[in-house]
């Protein structure tokens, strides 16, 4: 008996692997693939921290400004608290008769002064609108007199 030498069966029915260039085998393997992905997760990432660090900067002067906006409400109240306070007082109402009704107490006189720069100021006005002037006269001390 002769024995022959018998060839082991194939599977892939006589298709033969592809030699690949080694491009393709640098773009495939899995190293390539490893450094796109952190460069992508790089160009994501980075933005997004920046957005995020943005985000946490406005929200704290945002708190700032709410609890700025908080202290004045708190002192305006107060404030006005104590012009109420004021104003229902006697002394207020004393002061506002003074004032608008032009009342006195019992036994006190009244002294008016008034200032003579106001006389003079209203004589001047009531002068001026006596004697019609012409407009190239007005012109004239416009821009030639003080």
């Amino acid at each position: 008996m002769v024995r022959t030498k018998v060839k082991p069966r194939v599977f892939s029915a006589g298709y033969k692997e592809k030699q690949h260039g080694t491009v393709y085998r640098f773009f495939t393997s899995q190293r390539f693939l490893a450094i796109v992905g952190l460069v992508f997760l790089f160009l994501i990432a980075f933005p997004l921290a920046r957005t995020y660090s943005q985000k946490k900067i406005l929200e704290k002067e945002l708190a700032d400004i709410r609890a700025e906006i908080e202290q004045f409400d708190k002192e305006e109240i107060g404030d006005l608290e104590e012009m109420i306070k004021y104003l229902n007082s006697e002394q207020s109402l004393e002061a506002q008769a003074r004032l608008n009704l032009n009342l006195k107490k019992p036994g006190e006189m009244v002294v008016v002064i008034e200032k003579e720069e106001d006389m003079t100021s209203q004589e001047d006005l009531n002068t001026k609108n006596m004697t019609p002037e012409n407009n190239l006269l007005k012109w004239w001390q416009y821009f030639f007199t003080s």
